[in-house]
C-alpha cells in the first residue's frame, strides 16, 4: 500500500476513534446480572413487604399492573411483576414488557450532552443561540392578548446549555404547563409538548418554539419545560446524526439496553404496556387526548423528543442507573468520566428551590441533600431520582449502591400510594 493510502487509513480510523462518546475503559465493573439477596446484604423476608406492597395496590385499584426491580452492588435480587398490561384484554403483566418512561427520558437525554460537552464540543454556559440560532436575543411574556396576540419585553440574558439542562431557561410546556397563557400559545403555534404520531421533526417543532416568549429571564427560576426537546435537536446539530442514532450508538448499544426506543419495532409492539385509568371504579385503557397513547407503535415515527419520548424495560433502565453508580462505566466502556458524573450530581440551581430544600437539581438529576436523606424514606444523602407522566419512577443511592425501579402505566389516578411506600421498602430491606 501506498504511503499516502497507508496515512489516510490511519487517519480515518484515529478519526472515527476519537469521535466515539464512548470509550473503552481502565476499570472493567461486571455486567448487572442476577444475584442472590444474601450476595448484597438485603432481607429476603424484607423484600417480600414490596410483593405485598403490589399486591395491594392492585386489590385497590389503586394500579392495574406494576413491575419492581431492586438492584445493590451490581446484581439484580428483585425483579417482578404484578396484575395485568392490558384493560380489554386481561393479559398478564411480565417483567420484561415495554414502558413509555416518559421524563425518565430526560436523564439519557442530558447524559448524550454530557458525553459531548466531553469532547470538548462546546460550554456549558455557552448561550444555545451560538448552535440554534432562532433562540437569538429571547424575549419574555409580559401579557396575553385576547386575540392570541402578546406583549413581550426583551430577556435580560441568552438561554444557555446549562439553562436547558436545569429546567432555568424560561421556556414552557404546553399542555401540561401551570401557566394557562403558555398553554395557549403553544397550541395556536401547534407546538408538540410530549409525543406525536404526526409528521414533524424535533428541528421544526424547536425553531417554532424558539420564537415564543419565556416565563422569566433565563436564570431566574425553576420552571419544568420542553428544554430537554431543545437538548435533543441541539445533539443533533452537535453531533452531525439523528438524535435517536446518536442515543443508540453511544448509550443504547454499549449498555446492551436492546429493548430501549423512541418507536418500539414491529416485533416487540405487542409487549407495550397499554395506558390506563378508571371508569366508574373500572380499569380502561386510556383514550386519545391530546396525544395517541399509542404514540410508540403507531404513527409517522419521526419525532424524538428529548424529554419524553423514549419506551423501556425495567432492566434496561436498571443498566442505565448502574453506570452512574459506578461513576460512569459499565462492563469495561466508559461513557462519563467519574469527574462529569460528580458535576452532573452538583448543585447547579443554588436555592431555587428554596434554603429549606430537601434536594437539589443537578444537569439530569434531582439529588437528594442531607435534609433529604436524614428525614427517612427516599434514601440516603446523595440519592438521585426522578419520574415519568405515566406514573413510572426511579432512584439510586450512591452510598448503599441500590437502585429501584418501580413501572406503571396510568393516567389522571389519584389514590396510588406505591410511589412514596416503595423507596422506603427497598431502603429498610438492606440488613448488613
Amino acid at each position: 500500500m501506498k504511503p499516502i493510502k497507508i496515512f489516510l487509513s490511519a487517519y480515518f480510523l484515529f478519526t472515527c476513534i476519537a469521535l466515539q462518546a464512548q470509550t473503552t475503559s481502565n476499570q472493567t465493573s461486571p455486567k448487572l446480572i442476577e444475584g442472590k439477596v444474601s450476595e448484597v446484604g438485603l432481607s429476603e423476608e424484607r423484600l417480600a413487604r414490596i410483593d405485598a406492597m403490589c399486591i395491594e395496590a392492585i386489590e385497590k385499584k389503586q394500579v392495574p399492573g406494576v413491575v419492581a426491580l431492586v438492584a445493590r452492588n451490581g446484581k439484580i435480587i428483585y425483579h417482578k411483576a404484578f396484575g395485568t398490561s392490558n384493560a380489554t384484554t386481561k393479559e398478564k403483566l411480565q417483567k420484561d414488557d415495554i414502558f413509555r418512561l416518559a421524563s425518565q427520558s430526560k436523564a439519557i437525554t442530558a447524559t448524550a450532552v454530557m458525553m459531548l460537552w466531553e469532547q470538548g464540543k462546546f460550554r456549558l454556559d455557552d448561550p444555545i443561540s451560538n448552535y440554534i440560532p432562532e433562540f437569538k436575543n429571547p424575549r419574555v411574556l409580559d401579557s396575553l392578548l385576547v386575540d392570541g396576540s402578546y406583549l413581550t419585553t426583551a430577556a435580560k440574558n441568552e438561554i444557555t446549555i446549562r439553562h436547558l439542562l436545569t429546567h432555568t431557561s424560561g421556556i414552557g410546556y404546553g399542555e401540561i404547563d401551570p401557566d394557562e397563557r403558555f398553554k395557549k400559545m403553544y397550541q395556536k403555534a401547534e407546538i408538540v409538548d410530549l409525543f406525536t404520531t404526526k409528521e414533524i421533526t424535533i428541528a421544526q417543532n424547536i425553531k417554532k418554539l424558539a420564537k415564543l416568549p419565556l416565563h422569566h429571564n433565563p436564570g431566574d427560576a425553576f420552571t419544568y419545560s420542553e428544554s430537554y426537546d431543545v437538548l435533543g435537536y441541539f445533539i443533533e446539530v452537535i453531533s452531525g446524526m439523528p438524535f435517536d442514532l446518536f442515543l443508540r450508538k453511544h448509550i443504547f448499544d454499549p449498555l446492551e439496553m436492546d429493548d430501549t426506543y423512541f418507536y418500539i419495532p414491529q416485533n416487540k409492539a405487542n409487549r407495550l404496556v397499554s395506558v390506563q385509568t378508571k371508569k366508574e371504579d373500572q380499569w380502561i385503557n386510556y383514550p386519545i387526548t391530546f396525544y395517541d397513547p399509542q404514540y410508540p407503535i403507531k404513527g409517522e415515527k419521526q419525532f424524538f423528543s428529548g424529554g419524553a419520548g423514549l419506551s423501556s424495560t425495567a432492566l434496561d433502565y436498571a443498566k442505565f442507573l448502574q453506570m452512574y453508580l459506578n461513576k460512569g462505566e459499565l462492563n469495561g466502556i466508559r461513557l462519563l468520566s467519574r469527574t462529569t458524573v460528580d458535576v452532573i450530581l452538583s448543585n447547579h440551581i443554588n436555592e431555587l428551590w428554596g434554603k429549606d430544600s430537601s434536594a437539589h437539581y443537578g444537569l439530569a438529576f434531582m439529588v437528594q441533600n442531607q435534609k433529604g436523606g436524614d428525614a427517612g424514606g427516599s434514601g440516603s444523602m446523595g440519592s438521585f431520582s426522578w419520574a415519568g407522566y405515566f406514573n413510572t419512577q426511579y432512584f439510586a443511592d450512591p452510598e448503599e449502591q441500590i437502585i429501584g425501579i418501580l413501572l406503571k402505566q396510568t393516567q389522571k389516578v389519584s389514590s396510588d400510594q406505591t410511589g412514596w411506600k416503595f423507596p422506603l421498602l427497598v431502603i429498610q430491606s438492606i440488613d448488613d
